[in-house]
């Protein structure tokens, strides 16, 4: 992914996760916008984008973040989202275990609190051991939680998959994860 590319991919996050507003445009309940007034603003300022631009940015994004309707006439974040949407996903049985990434600064407050969304609307979980050392390395060193997601799941926990692959829920408490 070339800088630019790379560029443009961290601006969508911001503005289709986070701040729509910022770039005046809205989306609607389930996060989609229009990919022609997406353009529209995004040409005004701050950068010059093309629709061949905009479907490598979807296309070459390592962890799939955006995505486009059918026609391509429409396009969303798959999750991550600060602002209330709904991304119509249904729940879904997780495997026995999933894992989380995050740095050492944070372990002392998960044990007590577990882990919480913030401001997002999920807590984000990984199928694989490597892509939540990714996901934690951001910050520093990874530190690689296990979530019993199996046993939560038998708890009445409810667990659900982006199209990207990342697992959601809501809460995980501290009596589920292996430090």
């Amino acid at each position: 992914m070339n800088k630019k590319t790379k560029n443009i991919s961290k601006f969508l996050s911001y503005v289709l996760r986070h701040h729509p507003d910022k770039l005046g445009i809205a989306l609607d309940k389930n996060g989609w916008t229009s990919v022609n007034f997406l353009l529209e603003k995004i040409n005004a300022e701050p950068y010059s984008l093309t629709m061949t631009e905009l479907e490598e940015v979807v296309a070459t994004n390592n962890k799939k973040r955006f995505a486009f309707n059918e026609d391509k006439t429409m396009i969303r974040a798959n999750q991550g989202h600060s602002v209330n949407i709904d991304l119509a996903l249904q729940p879904k049985q997780p495997p026995e275990y999933l894992y989380h990434g995050t740095v050492e600064k944070f372990v002392k407050s998960i044990k007590e609190k577990g882990l919480i969304k913030g401001t997002r609307q999920h807590v984000h979980l990984s199928t694989d051991k490597e892509t939540a050392s990714n996901v934690g390395s951001r910050r520093g060193k990874p530190f690689i939680l296990t979530i019993k997601s199996g046993n939560m799941n038998q708890e009445g926990f409810s667990f659900y998959q982006s199209e990207n692959g990342v697992w959601l829920t809501d809460k995980v408490p501290a009596t589920f994860i292996e430090f």
